[in-house]
């Protein structure tokens, strides 16, 4: 903690991929600019130089610039760091400034809603064949009533792996469904799980004993690749995958060999490579509803990032704890396997996800 402030307290921004007007509104600007001198960048990402000429005097640092040791040497009065991109990058040293009681802050729960209510959607449609009825329709081939393998949600077990950010934005939306609620979470406590009144379920289990599983964990040094062809051969037949948040976690050739042969329907948000290769083999998979890295892109909630932002640096500059953004956990921060999304960043309309 710096011991006494800046002459001039400074903001800075390195906000790439996001662009200014599309996070901050103006009324969140105009309070963004009451806490300090706000050193506005938009477009591609700051230089080097840019960043070091005003950290010395920065309180604040909007945005996903590297700061290892020696850079925040040079940031005596540095209060808070926030990634609007909304991901916990490598580029920072989280021990050193945890050391120092800098929160290193994500704007990613503005996009848990969203993301949410999309990745039941793509349960409905796929647990119903929507999608599927719609295109046959349109030429001619329309199912005509036959709904031989659609099946309902309700009443059904459901599983969510993953009880972060999106898991909590989808519970509430599935209640009403289903009173067999699994969630797998090994960084949480079976305890906190059942005081949130879901069953804590071991990853087998979740495949197992439910009807449609939804992927919504961070991916770590520990859970890469982890789920495979045994655990979707361990599903009921024609049941439902969505994979909405990390597309790591699933060995993908043997997600997209259990949709080609029946065995699952798959969801898909999230692809290994993205952009998405024209050449990707899922673009042709049956059994599928595919997305481009989507779910979270809502033009509405864009502005959330500004005042999420805002929020929590006029808590922090009071001497209270930030409570919109996520905070990375330095515990736990170094076995995330965040990368960067660029032009693919959740919300660019440009050529995104």
């Amino acid at each position: 903690m710096p011991s006494s402030p800046p002459d001039e307290p400074v903001i800075l921004l390195d906000p790439h991929p996001r662009r200014i007007g599309r996070i901050f509104d103006e009324p969140t600007k105009h309070r963004l600019e009451k806490l300090g001198r706000v050193i506005w960048h938009d477009g591609s990402s700051a230089s080097a130089e840019h960043i070091d000429r005003y950290l010395p005097q920065a309180i604040a640092l909007i945005g996903q610039s590297p700061l290892d040791r020696a850079r925040l040497d040079r940031a005596p009065h540095l209060r808070a760091v926030f990634n609007v991109e909304s991901n916990f990058l490598p580029n920072i040293d989280y021990a050193e400034c945890h050391r120092r009681g800098i929160p290193v802050l994500s704007t990613a729960p503005v996009y848990a809603r969203p993301v949410a209510e999309l990745a039941l959607a793509m349960a409905i449609s796929l647990a119903r064949r929507m999608h599927e009825a719609d295109a046959a329709l349109r030429v001619g081939r329309e199912f005509k009533g036959d709904n031989h393998d659609s099946f309902l949600l309700h009443g059904k077990a459901l599983a969510l792996v993953g009880f972060g950010n999106l898991g909590r934005a989808l519970l509430p939306l599935l209640r009403p469904f289903s009173g067999e609620i699994l969630v797998h979470d090994p960084w949480l406590d079976d305890s906190l799980l059942r005081a949130a009144d879901v069953v804590p379920a071991s990853l087998d289990e979740c495949f197992t004993r439910a009807r449609v599983v939804f992927l919504l964990a961070a991916n770590t040094s520990e859970n890469t690749g982890r789920i495979g062809a045994r655990h979707f051969a361990s599903m009921q037949p024609g049941s439902v995958v969505i994979l909405a948040s990390r597309a790591a976690l699933v060995n993908f050739p043997e997600l997209l060999a259990a949709a080609r042969r029946g065995q699952i329907r798959a969801g898909i948000d999230v692809w290994p490579e993205e952009p998405i290769p024209a050449d990707e083999p899922g673009r042709t998979t049956p059994n599928t509803l595919l997305q481009a890295h989507r779910l979270g892109s809502v033009p509405e909630i864009q502005p959330l990032i500004g005042q999420f932002v805002v929020d929590d640096l006029e808590a922090i500059l009071a001497g209270l704890a930030p409570q919109r953004c996520q905070r990375a956990d330095v515990a736990t921060v170094g076995r995330l396997r965040s990368i960067p999304v660029g032009a693919w960043s959740l919300g660019d309309t440009t050529r995104k996800p």
